[in-house]
């Protein structure tokens, strides 16, 4: 079995790992000779981090990374409004990682390169894809030789990013979920660490705002928003930049972005799916662009290959049914935020305030506002919870707690369904084998399961829980 993974940017590349470890042949397809050599991406949340750490390149990212401490909140004169620590996560990593995109790379391309299975193949356009019911074929070009040919795979996934040609091909338009904005992204590199704050620093101002980060080593992030009738050439980057103290710094790389919020009315039409920057996009303020497109391919990749492997095709109609939903909600929660962080007048400016400070006394609201939690999946036939559940870990992450001397949690329960024991007696109808809780030798996941068993997928959502 085959699979053509069209894109091979961070999210395509990955889908390639995780498909290979089950057995698949892969064949990813890039219109670029080589990786991107510019930053774009720079931050992933622990629950990705699980991401690439099913593809096996976790502990090569963590090497060019680095733990993320936090969001601060500032004034337009420069004062702090709100903090908002983050530390080591459930997960088992930390709960914001900050990066340079082309490290990432870097790390992704060198595992692929080992697998055997997988096949890169650069400088080649996709012109056509169609999908009957049974293969799929594609025309594509070389851009060298300018030669055309054919290719026929088991399935295509289209993670060839915001102007994706496969969504294109399946007849999928976006949908806008929130106005477009201007932002100016300046690249950095300082010939001496600077003396800012390690987190992520907005500004909430509806004048000029602006976020600057350190990422990682001597690279540095800084964004500016930029007015509909301003020339980014008008614009006195030094000054903006001296705000941060980094007048200094060496220019790597300014680009003007409009970011969208949006996603795909389509994610598939049968076996050509969409994953990544090609079904959904964001506004950067919650740090989920990546991040979406990870999760993407995660919980597509064991459904894909069940299918390949003889499981009924409508597995795949829960590809959209599933991540469309979550997908939707993290790009409101952005374009909520952005408004919240940086919108209106002088008035807007004051109730602001009054909200963060408000947020910051209340325990619960601020540890919210710290967390790196994204919404559980919607019930469906994958995720068996009522509409009404407070509480239940259904749909959500499981937790990597630590293990005694065992190595990290989804590395021992392997890539099968699994179902946890806690003394609930375990429903006859859930696949997988049934591991007791006692046996993994972690306290912390004995207590966060309690007196429940619960049925955990193959990409470890919680599926089901039960009750003693």
């Amino acid at each position: 079995m085959t699979v053509v993974v069209v894109g091979a940017g961070p999210v395509g590349v990955t889908a390639a790992l995780l498909l290979a470890g089950r057995g698949l042949d892969v064949l990813v397809l890039d219109r670029h000779a080589e990786a991107h050599p510019l930053p774009r991406a720079v931050h992933l949340d622990d629950e990705s981090l699980r991401v690439l750490q099913a593809a096996g390149v976790a502990d090569a990212f963590a090497a060019v990374s680095r733990p993320m401490a936090g969001l601060r909140l500032l004034d337009g004169g420069g004062r702090t409004l709100a903090e908002f620590p983050r530390g080591s996560g459930e997960h088992g990593w930390p709960q914001g990682s900050m990066f340079s995109q082309p490290d990432l790379e870097r790390v992704l391309r060198d595992a692929l390169a080992a697998r055997p299975r997988v096949r890169l193949r650069g400088g080649v356009d996709v012109l056509h894809v169609e999908h009957p019911a049974g293969p799929v074929r594609l025309t594509v070009r070389d851009r060298g030789s300018g030669v055309e040919e054919q290719l026929v795979a088991d399935a295509v996934l289209g993670c060839d990013g915001a102007r994706s040609t496969v969504r294109r091909q399946i007849g999928a338009r976006m949908r806008d979920l929130g106005p477009g904005e201007r932002w100016l992204v300046v690249d950095l590199v300082a010939g001496t660490p600077l003396a800012v704050w390690p987190g992520v620093q907005q500004v909430c101002d509806a004048v000029r705002p602006a976020t600057f980060m350190p990422v990682a080593g001597d690279r540095y992030r800084a964004e500016f928003r930029l007015r509909d009738d301003e020339a980014v050439a008008d614009l006195d980057l030094a000054g903006l930049l001296g705000r941060f103290g980094a007048a200094g710094c060496t220019v790597v790389r300014s680009a003007e972005y409009r970011y969208a919020a949006q996603v795909a009315d389509r994610w598939r039409r049968g076996r050509v799916l969409l994953c990544g920057d090609a079904a959904h996009l964001t506004p950067p303020f919650i740090g989920q662009g990546l991040g979406l497109g990870l999760r993407d391919v995660h919980q597509l990749a064991w459904k894909l290959a069940a299918v390949l492997d003889g499981a009924d095709d409508a597995l795949l109609d829960t590809h959209q049914a599933e991540r469309a939903p979550h997908a939707r909600s993290l790009v409101r929660l952005a374009v909520l935020l952005g408004r919240l962080m940086t919108g209106g007048g002088d008035h807007a400016a004051l109730v602001r305030r009054g909200v963060l400070t408000g947020v910051r006394r209340v325990p619960r609201l601020a540890a919210f506002a710290a967390s790196s939690r994204t919404p559980p999946l919607r019930p469906g036939p994958l995720v068996r919870r009522s509409r009404i559940a407070p509480g239940s870990p259904v749909g959500g992450l499981l937790p990597q707690p630590p293990l005694e001397g065992a190595g990290r949690l989804d590395d021992v329960l392997g890539l099968g369904w699994v179902a946890l024991s806690g003394g609930a007696p375990v429903p006859p109808d859930w696949p997988g084998r049934v591991l007791p809780v006692a046996e993994l030798g972690s306290p912390e996941l004995a207590r966060w399961l309690g007196r429940r068993s619960v049925l955990v997928r193959p990409d470890r959502i919680v599926a089901a829980a039960v009750r003693r």
